[in-house]
C-alpha cells in the first residue's frame, strides 16, 4: 500500500478515515449546524471552495497525489463510501435534523442517544459530519475531474463535460445553500390576513408577505359502509379490513358475507337525537353529515337490524347499527379527495395577488412557494383556517440550472452515439 499508483486499497483506506475523522467530531463537537451557512457565510463558504478547487487543479500538473483525485479510483471509492451511508441512512429512523436526540420526541421512539446509531449521527444523516465529509470529498473530487476534463476540452467531450459540471452545479448548490433554505409553517385564519409563521423549532417568523384565506373546500370521496368488532373497536375482517362505498340509493350490497341493503343514502344530513330514537333529516348546513338507512341481513338472508348509520360530524356524534352483541355497521370518516384554499396574498412591495392553492399545486410569489398542508380536520370541509407550508430557497435555479446541464449532456451524448450501418 501507499506506493504510486494508488489502487483501490489506498482510496477505500482514505475514505475510512474520513468516516473515522467524522464519527469522532460527531461525538465532540455534535452534529453539523446547517443553519451556520446561511447567507452570506455559505456565499463565502462556496467561494472558499471553489478556490481551493482551482489552486488543486493547478497543482495537480506537478502533484501525483493530486493527479490521483482526479482519477477513476478515486471517484469510485468516494462515492462508494458515500453510497454505504445512504444505504445506512435508508435503513435506520432518521429524525429531523432539528431535533436533538435526547429530546423528548427521541424518547418515545427509544431513539435515544444511548442508540449507537444516534451517537454516531446516523439519525440524522444529512446533519453528521461522517456524511458531510464524505460528501465534501465526493464533491472535490467532482470539481477536479470536471476541470481536468474542461482544461483539455474538445467538442466531443461536450456531453461528459456537461452531464459532470451540470452534477458539480446541483451538488455545489446543495450543500453550500442549505442554510438558506427555509421551511415554515402558517396557520392561516378564514378573512383574517396572516404574516407569522413558525420555523421547524416553533419559533415565529414575521413574514414579508401575509395569507389571507377566503373560501376552503373539500371534495371527499363517497362514504363508506364497513363492519367493527364490538369489544376491541378494530375494523373486521382483521388484517383486512373490508368496506363499500355508498354512491345512490336504493342499492344493495356485499360487505364481508352480508347483505347490506342501503334504504336511504343522504350525503348531507342533520340528526335528531332523543332517547331512545335517532333520525336523520336531508339538509345541507354547517355540521351535516352523512347518513345511510341501512337494512342489514345475514348470509342465509335472514333480516337482523335496519337503521341509521352516519359518520358524524364536530356538530352531531357517529352514530353506529349493532348487528349483533360481536359486531356492528359502522361509517368511519370520510377521506378528502382533495382540499383547496382561496387566498389572497399581499406583500410588503404592493404586491397582490389571489389564487387557488391545492395540494401538490402551490402558488408561487416573491420567491416563496405556498404549499397547501392542512386544514381543521375536526371541522372537516367547514375548517375556519387552513395550515400552509412556506418554503424559500434562493438556491434552487443553480440546482434547475445543474439539472438542465445534465439534461443536455445526455441528450448531446444520444445525438452523438455512432450509428451501425
Amino acid at each position: 500500500m501507499w506506493k504510486h499508483p494508488w489502487g483501490y486499497a489506498e482510496g477505500l483506506t482514505i475514505c475510512g478515515g474520513l468516516l473515522l475523522t467524522g464519527i469522532m467530531l460527531q461525538f465532540a463537537v455534535g452534529k453539523v449546524e446547517l443553519g451556520r451557512l446561511s447567507y452570506p457565510f455559505g456565499l463565502i463558504a462556496g467561494a472558499l471552495f471553489l478556490i481551493l478547487l482551482i489552486v488543486l487543479h493547478v497543482a495537480s500538473r506537478r502533484a501525483g497525489l493530486l493527479r490521483w483525485l482526479s482519477g477513476q479510483v478515486a471517484a469510485i471509492t468516494a462515492v462508494s463510501a458515500l453510497l454505504l451511508l445512504v444505504i445506512i441512512m435508508g435503513l435506520t429512523r432518521q429524525l429531523p435534523a432539528y431535533e436533538d436526540v435526547l429530546s423528548e420526541a427521541s424518547a418515545r421512539h427509544n431513539l435515544s442517544m444511548e442508540n449507537p446509531a444516534g451517537r454516531m449521527g446516523f439519525m440524522q444523516m444529512t446533519s453528521a459530519w461522517p456524511f458531510a465529509l464524505l460528501f465534501l470529498y465526493m464533491l472535490l473530487i467532482l470539481g477536479l475531474v470536471t476541470l481536468r476534463r474542461l482544461s483539455r476540452f474538445r467538442l466531443k467531450d461536450l456531453g461528459f463535460a456537461l452531464n459532470h459540471l451540470g452534477l458539480f452545479t446541483a451538488l455545489f448548490a446543495a450543500a453550500f445553500g442549505s442554510g438558506d433554505l427555509r421551511r415554515l409553517r402558517m396557520t392561516a385564519p378564514l378573512n383574517s390576513p396572516e404574516w407569522r409563521a413558525v420555523d421547524e423549532r416553533n419559533e415565529i417568523v414575521e413574514l414579508p408577505l401575509a395569507v389571507e384565506l377566503k373560501s376552503f373546500g373539500i371534495d371527499e370521496y363517497p362514504p363508506k359502509l364497513m363492519l367493527m368488532d364490538n369489544s376491541s373497536g378494530a375494523i373486521l375482517p382483521p388484517g383486512r379490513p373490508a368496506g363499500v362505498e355508498v354512491e345512490a340509493s336504493p342499492a344493495v350490497l356485499e360487505l364481508a358475507g352480508w347483505q347490506v341493503e342501503v334504504v336511504k343514502y343522504f350525503p348531507a344530513a342533520a340528526a335528531l337525537i332523543n332517547s331512545d330514537t335517532t333520525l336523520f333529516a336531508e339538509m345541507e348546513m354547517e355540521g351535516s353529515a352523512a347518513a345511510v338507512y341501512a337494512r342489514v341481513r345475514d348470509a342465509n338472508g335472514a333480516a337482523l337490524r335496519e337503521g341509521w348509520v352516519s359518520c358524524g360530524s364536530f356538530m352531531f356524534p357517529p352514530i353506529p347499527l349493532p348487528l349483533s352483541d360481536k359486531v356492528s355497521l359502522i361509517m368511519p370518516d370520510r377521506e378528502p379527495r382533495r382540499f383547496s384554499s382561496e387566498v389572497t396574498v399581499y406583500t410588503k412591495g404592493g404586491d397582490r395577488r389571489r389564487a387557488l392553492i391545492e395540494v401538490n399545486r402551490p402558488m408561487a410569489i416573491d420567491g416563496w412557494q405556498i404549499y397547501q398542508l392542512s386544514y381543521d380536520q375536526a371541522r372537516g370541509r367547514w375548517s375556519r383556517y387552513s395550515v400552509f407550508e412556506l418554503v424559500r430557497d434562493p438556491w434552487l435555479p443553480i440546482v434547475y440550472a445543474g439539472i438542465g446541464m445534465m439534461l443536455a449532456g445526455a441528450v448531446f451524448l444520444f445525438l452523438s452515439k455512432p450509428r451501425k450501418e
